[in-house]
């Protein structure tokens, strides 16, 4: 049996045109409707054939849904929880894809009715492309589903989503709210945030042409502009969403550039070594865990 039967996407860009293709893939007998802010998105939807329905609003795509997936972002929930509010079927559930956890309890909560089931969830997965025409039914799989239940969350309808997500292909996982934003802090965010600003520091730093750093662009800075591709917006509310957790990793890793600008400044051949080595390490337990490949630049195609 199916965990649902009627799934809404809010949202059809990268992961929510994903989970479309996805929800066809490994469960085609269920209706699938869905919306997006952008009239373009949503008639290249329908020109594509994704949904059974693309509708013209929130409120329209959640009618008779037993599950409901918010795929935009995160600023932009607490506006689509109060319009899909009067709308929801009683019982259903209502996730969604987000990188920040406590802030869908805090946003959502509130606005939805009591017979409603709010259970966030994140898949850990992505690529720097956005809209449309990037998703693939395949970007699940192998990758991890953190599902982040508020206390008190239904069983039935917990069980019920993680099902779903394995039936996509995920390992399933489940975190507290707030944990996860720390989590992700620092396997995530920071990684993010710091793409952001090298690469910003890169294209002003004097002395140094924008042809230059183009043209010359080593594997390290390269791969540094493909994280700093992905889409600003979502990042944006991101960084504003978990800045708590944000904050705290941030100070932590200051503190610790300090030590290695104090290492380089003396010398300290030591220090700078075994910092290098420990981080090698986490790079082998990274490949041994199925996270990424070791074959020769990251196993790309060229």
């Amino acid at each position: 049996m199916l965990p649902f039967a009627r799934v809404s996407i809010i949202g059809l860009g990268l992961i929510g045109s994903s989970l479309a293709r996805a929800i066809r893939a490994k469960m085609p007998t269920v209706r699938i409707t869905g919306t997006d802010a952008d009239p373009g998105v949503r008639e290249r939807v329908r020109e594509l054939g994704l949904l059974d329905d693309v509708a013209d609003s929130p409120g329209a795509a959640v009618v008779d849904a037993d599950l409901v997936v918010l795929a935009v972002p995160l600023g932009a929930f607490a506006a689509v929880g109060a319009e899909i509010a009067p709308e929801l079927a009683a019982g259903a559930v209502v996730s969604d894809v987000g990188s920040a956890k406590q802030i869908v309890v805090d946003s959502l909560g509130p606005l939805l009715p009591e017979t409603i089931h709010l259970i966030p969830a994140h898949p850990v997965a992505g690529t720097e492309r956005s809209g449309p025409d990037a998703g693939f039914p395949t970007l699940f799989e192998g990758r991890w589903c953190i599902i982040t239940p508020p206390p008190g969350a239904d069983e039935t309808a917990l069980a019920r989503l993680s099902e779903f997500w394995s039936r996509l292909g995920s390992k399933v996982d489940l975190m507290e709210p707030r944990h996860h934003d720390l989590v992700l802090a620092v396997t995530s965010h920071i990684p993010h945030l710091i793409a952001y600003s090298i690469v910003g520091t890169a294209a002003d730093l004097e002395g140094v042409t924008r042809g230059e750093v183009i043209k010359y662009s080593a594997g390290g800075f390269r791969d540094f502009t493909r994280i700093a591709a992905s889409d600003p917006t979502m990042w944006r509310d991101v960084f504003l969403t978990n800045k708590d957790a944000v904050l705290e990793v941030l100070g932590r890793v200051s503190e610790d550039l300090a030590v290695l600008q104090r290492a380089i400044r003396w010398g300290e051949g030591d220090a700078l070594f075994q910092r290098f080595a420990s981080s090698r390490d986490i790079r082998r337990a990274i490949i041994d865990a199925g996270q990424d490949t070791a074959d020769p630049d990251f196993g790309r195609q060229h």
